[in-house]
Parts: C-alpha cells; sequence; structure tokens
C-alpha cells in the first residue's frame, strides 16, 4: 500500500467555517438606541435643574416661628381660681386667673369714703360762701345807715353851731352837747360799718379758698379712687390677644407677685424664620413667593411671601459673637434669618402650626 501525503489543510477543511466576530455594540440599535435616550435625558435633566436651581433658593435651616405673649400678674396676692387649662383656645378679654382681691376692696372702699367727705367738704365750703356773701350785703347795708346818721349828724351839729354864732341864746349848752355826740357817735358808727364791712369780705374769700381746697380734695380723692380701682381691676387676670394657652405655671392657692410668669399665649398667626446663606442673599426681595414644606405635615402644600430680611447675622446676636480680629481666623459662611409670612394658614385644626416645627422653603427669585 502506497504512502500517499496527507493533505495538511484537510482537518481544517473538514471543519465548518469560523464565524467572523459580530458588530460593535455602538452599531446594534438594541443597545445604543437605549444608552444614547438615557444620555439625552441625563443632559435634559441637567440643564432643566440648573436652569430650576438658577431660579430658586432653597434652604432646610427653616422652622415656624411666632410671637407669643407672657402672661403675668400685674398685682400681687394669692391666686383663689385658674379658670383656663394647658392648650386651650382664649380669645381676646377672656379671664384666665383671679387674684383675691378682697386687699384691694377695701383700699377702694376707703378711697370712696375719702371722696364722700370731700364732697362734703366743699359742700359746706359753698354753704359758708352763701353765708359770708350775704353777710357782706348786711354789712354794706348797715353801712348806708351809718353813712345816712353821720350825716345826718354833722348837718344839725353844723345847723346848731351856726345858729348859736348868730344868736348865742338861740341854741342851749344841751342841745349842742347833744348834737356833738350824736355827730360822734355817728362818726364811730360808720367807722365800725366800714369795718364790719371789711371783715365780711375777708370772711367771704376764706370760705372761697376753703371751697378751692375742697376742690382739690375732691380732685385728690378721685386720684385715689382711681388708684384703687385699677389694682382692683387687675385682680382679673385677662387676656390680650387670640391663641393658644401654653407653659402654664400657676394653679389655685399659689402667691403671685407684681411681674410674675402666669402662663403664655401662642397667636395663631405664625411665620416661618429661615436662615440663608449669605451667599443667598443676593436676589432675596421682599414680596417673593414661596413655597414651604413643613415636616410635621409633609403632604401639606403652603405658599407664603418673603416679609423682610434681618439686617444681621445670626452670630451678631449670640452671647458669644464672633471676635476676628483676635486668634487664627477662619472664614465661615454665616447665615441670616429671613422671615416669610404664609398666604394661608390651613384651617384643619389637626394641622396647626405650631412654633418650633421643622420646615423647608423654596425662594422663587426669578
Amino acid at each position: 500500500m502506497s504512502d500517499q501525503p496527507k493533505d495538511a489543510g484537510g482537518d481544517e477543511a473538514a471543519k465548518p467555517p469560523r464565524k467572523k466576530g459580530g458588530k460593535p455594540w455602538y452599531r446594534r440599535a438594541a443597545i445604543f438606541g437605549p444608552v444614547v435616550l438615557v444620555l439625552m435625558l441625563v443632559v435634559i435633566g441637567g440643564i432643566l435643574f440648573w436652569r430650576h436651581s438658577r431660579t430658586r433658593e432653597k434652604t432646610d435651616d427653616a422652622f415656624v416661628d411666632v410671637v407669643s405673649e407672657q402672661v403675668s400678674a400685674e398685682v400681687a396676692g394669692r391666686v383663689v381660681r385658674v379658670l383656663v387649662d394647658d392648650n386651650q383656645d382664649v380669645k381676646v378679654g377672656q379671664v384666665l386667673a383671679e387674684i383675691d382681691p378682697a386687699d384691694y376692696r377695701n383700699k377702694l372702699e376707703q378711697a370712696a369714703a375719702t371722696r364722700a367727705q370731700a364732697d362734703a367738704q366743699l359742700a359746706e365750703a359753698r354753704a359758708q360762701v352763701v353765708v359770708y356773701d350775704a353777710q357782706v350785703e348786711v354789712a354794706r347795708a348797715n353801712l348806708g345807715t351809718a353813712e345816712a346818721n353821720a350825716t345826718n349828724a354833722g348837718a344839725k351839729l353844723d345847723r346848731y353851731r351856726h345858729l348859736q354864732a348868730i344868736n348865742a341864746g338861740a341854741v342851749s349848752a344841751q342841745q349842742l352837747d347833744d348834737a356833738v355826740a350824736a355827730a360822734t357817735s355817728a362818726a364811730a358808727q360808720l367807722v365800725s360799718a366800714h369795718k364790719s364791712v371789711v371783715a365780711a369780705e375777708a370772711q367771704v374769700e376764706s370760705a372761697r379758698s376753703q371751697e378751692v381746697a375742697a376742690h382739690a380734695g375732691i380732685r385728690s380723692a378721685e386720684a385715689q379712687v382711681d388708684q384703687a380701682t385699677l389694682p382692683l381691676s387687675r385682680t382679673e387676670v385677662k387676656a390680650r390677644i387670640n391663641g393658644r394657652v401654653a407653659s402654664k405655671t400657676v394653679s389655685p392657692g399659689n402667691y403671685v407677685t407684681a411681674g410674675a410668669p402666669l402662663m403664655a399665649i401662642v397667636p395663631r398667626e405664625v411665620y416661618v424664620t429661615a436662615d440663608f446663606k449669605e451667599t443667598q442673599l443676593n436676589h432675596l426681595r421682599r414680596g417673593q413667593p414661596v413655597r414651604m414644606k413643613i415636616d410635621a405635615y409633609p403632604d401639606l402644600k403652603l405658599t407664603g411671601r418673603v416679609d423682610s430680611v434681618e439686617p444681621a447675622t445670626g452670630q451678631t446676636f449670640s452671647l458669644i459673637p464672633a471676635e476676628n480680629a483676635t486668634g487664627n481666623w477662619v472664614k465661615i459662611v454665616q447665615r441670616v434669618s429671613v422671615k416669610i409670612v404664609f398666604d394661608q394658614l390651613p384651617d384643619d385644626p389637626g394641622q396647626r402650626l405650631a412654633p418650633g416645627m421643622s420646615a423647608e422653603v423654596w425662594v422663587t427669585i426669578r
């Protein structure tokens, strides 16, 4: 059997042809299309986010704030009644607590008695003025009579003297002496009448001065009545604003002093204090619209507007302000408080906004 040379490529020829590698991924529509779509969405989303971020300023360093009223006792005394409970809604003028009014009522009664006494003194002074006015009229009438008598006596004495000068025997010595005595007496009565008028007029002036003093006494008594009425009215501690009671620390039987805090009233008209970085304030303006979210009620959609920007950073009002001129200075971005008021507060009592609740705010600046 003759040896025949083997074909070197026979084995390879017997094998099936080798497949060439497939198309690259970027030439495959099933892969390239979704990749391009995702890239386009990322680019578009980035552009939209960039444009959105340029029109809004956001911070989560915000909280619900309010200016609450501290209710304090205005007079000292024992608390006899407390008429409200914790977290109770109250209205303006509602009595919150009562302080024992006995001492203040006694002082008012004393002041009222002093006022009545002053009224009596005024009435007496006025009566005295009337009496002394009448006495002045009587004294003046007596003066007129005395003047007439003195004139008559003087004229009679002059006639007797004239007759005696003409005829010594026409007038007796007794008649002349009687005329002289009558004239002298009439002159004395005239002087007395003048003095009586002066004395009566002085009494009138004295009575009128007493009337003036009585008027002053009435004004003083009225001031005492007012001074006693005011503390008595303050024994009823009343609400001066509408709101809800908080931090009640008083109970019946407590002895309180003037100025002692009893409770606080939190009004419903709350607002949001948002602390923005100083680098975010460039475009913040009063009146810009704001969207807010309260952490306690994440589904509650709230809107408002910028009311004002605080004129200083938070560290300015801290107990220990930073002293950049001493030691090593490290620059730190400061925050400034911005007051934001609500367009409308929620009406649902179960979603009442309480001071201190955390919030997030978005201010539309463009």
